[in-house]
């Protein structure tokens, strides 16, 4: 397969944004699906929020309210939400959590998953089967037909927008579509994905949608967003209940248990502030470059290396398309262990990661074509 891919665009992209990621001066990062590292305003925001917490505590706690504030109109912009549809979560887990367990659901529901599904995004529909709950396994290569047979009759599908091992990304306004001819609610693992390649929840028509910072989105670890919906926040129970989920939460002496009226009420009690001051920071910079411009050069990164391990005999886990690559490519040899090729390229400066057998690759925007390049050059 031939893959087409604009050398000089790739290159001139991550020139002008690479200052911003001081890890170019010591590693070739190609682990975004792992753990990224932080872009330089969310590291610089996290130091500041440090510094000022360490000089002078909770003094300027309006400016952490802000940050919380700020984060939620961020997120919301990045995937054409509005700000009270956003709850700010630890992790994308807690997110898929809060679904599964706050919808009222009846023996005899029935739900629609997938079996190659990240453990986050499989257990919560699993152990629904416990309480008489139908769930359909599907695969993420079944065609949209068969998905549409299986929504038939479903209350809720989940699936990731870019699966987590051999990164394919589904469609989400064909599969949003489905959902809303089915009267299903559509729910999207959205981690492998945001920050990278555009989402828009009113187009795609998705009821909800979760995703930690600390991968795409370039930011810190414990620290995500959720979306849900206006429309259907007064049927999922916050499953996580403390001082903050009530619209009083300003008034301690309050006994009003009224939830608050947008998304604060999933959210059970003290934010993780230095956290919120990074994804924030990081999102405003993921905004600024453009998530139209950041898709197009993660894709073509991730095909350069697909079409470049394929020439040296590896195998690609998975058939990359325009319409369904994305950042991640998985390859591997037979009779070398990826274990060994991980570690070799470690002590060459490039950082990539074993997984289930696989060589696991997921170059950002900022990397440049010539890394990828090199890495070709270094693998055995």
């Amino acid at each position: 397969m031939s893959y087409k891919y604009s050398t000089a665009e790739t290159q001139s992209l991550a020139v002008q944004y690479r200052e911003q990621f001081p890890v170019t001066g010591k590693l070739v990062y190609l682990n975004h699906a792992g753990v990224a590292p932080l872009c330089k305003p969310a590291s610089d925001a996290m130091k500041q929020l440090a510094e000022d917490a360490c000089l002078y505590g909770s003094l300027h706690y309006d400016q952490w309210m802000d940050a919380y504030e700020g984060l939620r109109v961020a997120a919301a912009r990045l995937i054409g939400a509005a700000w009270p549809e956003i709850a700010i979560v630890k992790n994308t887990s807690e997110g898929i959590a809060t679904i599964a367990m706050g919808i009222d659901w009846r023996p005899g529901d029935k739900v629609v998953a997938f079996q190659e599904e990240f453990p986050a995004n499989f257990y919560p529909w699993k152990r629904l089967e416990a309480r008489g709950i139908e769930v359909v396994w599907l695969s993420i290569s079944d065609s949209l037909d068969r998905i549409d047979e299986a929504a038939k009759g479903a209350r809720l599908l989940a699936i990731s927008f870019v699966q987590y091992l051999g990164g394919f990304r589904a469609d989400l306004e064909a599969i949003g579509e489905i959902c809303a001819r089915r009267g299903c609610f559509f729910f999207v693992d959205a981690i492998q994905g945001m920050g990278a390649f555009p989402i828009d929840v009113r187009r795609c028509r998705i009821h909800a949608l979760a995703a930690d910072g600390h991968k795409w989105m370039l930011g810190p670890e414990g620290c995500g967003v959720l979306y849900i919906c206006k429309d259907v926040q007064d049927s999922i129970e916050p499953v996580e209940f403390g001082w903050t989920n009530v619209a009083g939460y300003n008034d301690y002496a309050s006994r009003d248990m009224a939830l608050r009226t947008d998304a604060g009420r999933y959210e059970c009690g003290t934010l993780n502030t230095i956290g919120c001051f990074g994804l924030r920071a990081a999102l405003d910079f993921i905004l600024d470059v453009g998530v139209e411009r950041i898709g197009p050069q993660v894709q073509a990164l991730a095909d350069r290396i697909a079409e470049g391990v394929g020439l040296k005999g590896y195998e690609v886990l998975g058939e990359r398309t325009p319409a369904t690559g994305a950042g991640i490519v998985a390859f591997r040899k037979p009779d070398v262990d990826a274990r060994t090729i991980v570690r070799d390229l470690k002590s060459k400066g490039f950082i990539a990661a074993p997984r289930q057998g696989w060589v696991r690759t997921s170059p950002h925007f900022y990397v440049g074509m010539e890394k990828i390049e090199a890495l070709l050059e270094a693998l055995p």
